[in-house]
């Protein structure tokens, strides 16, 4: 005796006659798993199929994809032609008043240094009031805010050369010397 174990074009099928019938996402994944297990599809899987549905799109097998994006995303990984953006984004980072000024800044820093380097020029300035709102909504003072991104893009403005930490000379073999080096003038 053979074990039916469906693929995924016909759970979708079954997907759209749940949605037909009126019935929830949630619904319709909880029949899937009594009837089918292991092998039916996840919760989010179905939501989002109701959500196509829903757009009056009723095509239920994979649609073929061009080699061409990963093709262009492949040269560098700075350079993305794909925004991967989670949806239910809470905007949620570490309380004002529940850590150590270290890890407030560090968040503030590690957000803008995402908007600088890996975002287009024309969109940094909508992106940086984003994550300045979104700090604001998580009970950062504006003026801690500001006075850390100021820094920060000070530090990234005295830097020569933002691929590299330390520049590196060839002939020398020493394990003893620095992985980083700092110019001491302009530090103190």
């Amino acid at each position: 005796m053979s074990i039916f174990v469906p693929n995924k074009v016909y759970l979708r099928g079954i997907l759209l006659h749940y949605f037909i019938q009126k019935k929830s996402a949630a619904e319709a994944h909880r029949i899937l798993v009594q009837t089918y297990g292991d092998t039916a599809l996840s919760d989010t899987t179905c939501r989002d199929w109701f959500r196509r549905f829903k757009n009056n799109d009723f095509e239920l097998e994979d649609i073929e994809r061009s080699g061409l994006l990963k093709l262009f995303n492949s040269y560098h990984e700075r350079l993305r032609f794909t925004v991967d953006f989670k949806e239910p984004n809470s905007g949620r980072y570490l309380n004002y008043y529940s850590n150590l000024l270290v890890h407030k800044r560090g968040i503030i820093i590690g957000q803008l240094d995402r908007i600088l380097f890996l975002s287009h020029p024309k969109f940094q300035g909508k992106n940086i009031s984003d994550l300045v709102h979104t700090l604001l909504m998580n009970g950062y003072p504006l003026e801690f805010i500001f006075s850390t991104i100021k820094n920060r893009i000070k530090t990234l403005e005295n830097r020569t050369n933002l691929d590299k930490n330390s520049e590196c000379n060839n002939n020398e073999s020493d394990s003893n010397s620095n992985l980083y080096s700092i110019n001491k003038e302009k530090v103190f």
